[in-house]
């Protein structure tokens, strides 16, 4: 027997219980991992609490990253001991996640762990600080390097955002933070911005063309925010959106693409090869210091995961937050 953190739906209201669950239970997939961690994001939160229609059938576990330890395989891929991540493919949402002590997993959806890292390092970046990365890159291809301006990041501190600031200033990117906390300032300034500005500025209507201010921007919030970025970006400006914490909303104009050119790259993790998440992950061992991560961290057990799902909705979380199952 072991435990998990189980979400049901009754009345129309999801109810999520640890319970003690057997092997049997798991789905019939390839490889069974003994999990020593996952972590809390923006989609698990919303699965918790019900918020989102994230879930797409009950009884669900949700988690939709984990790492750990091969126990059983039947992939020629992977073998017992094998230390791997797994991240999106819908796990948490369509399949069971990670949180849970033991999880079945689909061979093609694991990456070994890169040389170097550990299971709790690997969560502490997680699915966010993946996206983080990808986002990067996507910067990178655009041709945005450190000496072309500043880069801005949206939704900063949290955990795709303080990822990404932490690695752009490793980089030597001059970055600017936007955040709606003060108390977050000296976090955020920890992990390398040097400007700081607030969410209700940037949230304010922008026109289709404002000054220019930014070389690129790395977006997780969406709506109003990501439209004044647009406006404000920089001739051949890239802006790498990836998430739509204000809204999925778009309220702008074709101006900053068809006059200053500027590129609005999607960044998606889900659904990502496994040849570009490879190369992330290795990329995040050289490129996230390691300062950051002592910042970024902080583990709860499964029995608190409820309330940490209605705090990072809420936005009262900073930064990253794992999920110990065996706590």
């Amino acid at each position: 027997m072991f435990n998990a953190l189980v979400l049901e739906q009754q009345d129309g209201k999801t109810l999520a219980e640890v319970k003690q669950l057997d092997l049997v239970d798991l789905p019939d997939e390839e490889v069974l991992v003994e999990v020593s961690y996952s972590s809390l994001n923006y989609k698990d939160g919303l699965a918790v609490t019900g918020t989102g229609k994230i879930v797409h059938s009950f009884p669900m576990v949700p988690g939709i990253d984990l790492a750990g330890t091969v126990k059983e395989s039947r992939s020629d891929d992977f073998k017992p001991g094998d230390q791997v991540i797994m991240t999106g493919w819908s796990v948490g949402e369509r399949y069971w996640g990670g949180y849970s002590q033991f999880a079945r997993l689909k061979s093609e959806w694991l990456v070994k762990m890169p040389a170097g890292m550990d299971a709790q390092k690997s969560m502490t970046i997680g699915t966010a600080g993946l996206t983080a990365m990808l986002c990067v890159m996507a910067l990178e291809e655009g041709g945005i390097t450190p000496d072309k301006g500043t880069v801005v990041v949206t939704g900063a501190a949290g955990g795709v955002g303080s990822v990404a600031v932490a690695i752009l200033s490793k980089l030597g990117y001059t970055v600017a933070a936007v955040t709606g906390r003060e108390s977050t300032h000296d976090y955020l300034r920890s992990l390398g911005a040097t400007e700081l500005l607030s969410r209700e500025e940037m949230a304010e209507k922008a026109r289709p063309l404002e000054k220019q201010r930014w070389a690129g921007a790395i977006d997780t919030v969406g709506d109003a925010i990501l439209a004044r970025v647009l406006a404000e970006t920089d001739y051949r400006g890239v802006v790498a959106a990836c998430g739509l914490a204000g809204g999925f909303k778009l309220p702008t104009t074709v101006m900053p693409f068809i006059l200053r050119n500027v590129r609005l790259q999607g960044v998606d993790s889900v659904m990502c090869p496994v040849d570009i998440r490879t190369q992330a992950w290795n990329r995040l061992l050289t490129d996230l210091p390691e300062s950051a991560l002592g910042d970024i961290g902080n583990v709860v057990g499964l029995s608190e995961v409820p309330q940490a799902a209605a705090d990072i909705i809420a936005g009262k979380i900073q930064g990253r937050t794992l999920v110990d199952p065996n706590k």
